[in-house]
């Protein structure tokens, strides 16, 4: 599947994100969930910036990995987990930053799948995150 998914609201997604305690507690804000597509949102916070003075690589990767998983686990579709996920950093963020990570589905076959995702600051990339996930077999 190439681009954002069909529209509709992916329950699932706001399901796992509202249990989601590590996210939310880095302030995090999930803004759209579609199958195979999501938007996440996060302020820099003052606790966030590394020894340079700007955001720590670490909580921006969490950032896009949040929107990865919110884009990968679909309604109906079962567990889906990260088996890996690469990142390139681009440009530097600063405290109090508004951060807006975008995750899309680029392909998924049988229980694999790509997602790319970019996190911008005032439409400026920040980062481009690739995220490789597995949907595990239903234990039940």
């Amino acid at each position: 599947m190439s681009g954002p998914a069909p529209e509709g609201r992916n329950e699932t997604a706001w399901r796992m994100f509202e249990a989601d305690r590590a996210s939310k507690n880095l302030g995090m804000r999930l803004v759209e969930a579609r199958d195979g597509f999501a938007v996440v949102e996060m302020t820099v916070g003052p606790l966030m910036v590394n020894g340079h003075n700007i955001a720590h690589g670490g909580f921006v990767f969490t950032l896009a990995d949040t929107a990865f998983a919110c884009a990968c686990n679909r309604d109906g579709g079962g567990v889906t987990v990260a088996s890996g996920a690469d990142v390139t950093f681009v440009a530097p963020a600063k405290e109090g930053e508004m951060l807006v990570a975008t995750a899309v589905e680029r392909v998924v076959h049988g229980r694999s799948g790509v997602y790319d995702v970019t996190v911008r600051r005032d439409g400026d990339v920040v980062a481009e995150f690739r995220g490789r996930s597995r949907t595990l077999p239903d234990r039940t």
